[in-house]
């Protein structure tokens, strides 16, 4: 397997802080159900848009 520079790799954006990540190794496997950048966005859970006025 030759090496990929970061830019050539696929990007998602984090459903909790909206910032762009790149795949990585370890979500190989399940690369179509990460939804999240990293465990801190993951244990925050969705962003919360809107709210109470």
């Amino acid at each position: 397997m030759r090496m990929r520079k970061k830019s050539e790799l696929p990007h998602k954006l984090c459903q909790h802080c909206s910032r762009p990540f790149a795949w990585r190794k370890k979500w190989e496997r399940d690369w179509e159900q990460v939804r999240y950048c990293s465990d801190r966005c993951r244990s925050a859970g969705p962003a919360k848009t809107g709210g109470s006025a």
